[in-house]
């Protein structure tokens, strides 16, 4: 079985940087899609950011131009560097990925534990 595994969330003042990480583990034969989706409480989840085995990135709009991912495909790793953290920022940051798995015949989506970014004013 595939797992995500984040790490990286935390309490931080308005205006500064966070950064999360998420390893992927398990029979991965090929990641396509690794991003990061994010939830507040009482509202619905959220696209933050996605980034492509090749290197193309997709943003949520509220977040565009403060945010940044990458990715690791070595290590089958996503990072999403956070800057100018705003309150509106918090929530809980889940990290998802469209992975084949050895045996698999088709790309399946598998989703982190969560980690929790809490930005105060």
């Amino acid at each position: 079985q595939v797992q995500l595994v984040e790490s990286g969330g935390g309490l931080v003042q308005a205006g500064g940087s966070l950064r999360l990480s998420c390893a992927a583990s398990g029979p991965i034969f090929k990641i396509d899609v690794m991003g990061w989706y994010r939830q507040a409480p009482g509202k619905q989840r959220e696209l933050v950011a996605t980034v492509r085995s090749y290197g193309v990135t997709n943003y949520g709009d509220s977040v565009k131009g403060r945010f940044t991912t990458s990715r690791d495909n070595a290590k089958n790793t996503v990072y999403l560097q956070m800057n100018n953290l705003r309150p509106e920022d918090t929530g809980v940051y889940y990290c998802h990925a469209e992975a084949l798995t050895y045996g698999g015949r088709s790309f399946d989506d598998y989703w982190g534990q969560g980690t929790q970014v809490t930005v105060s004013s």
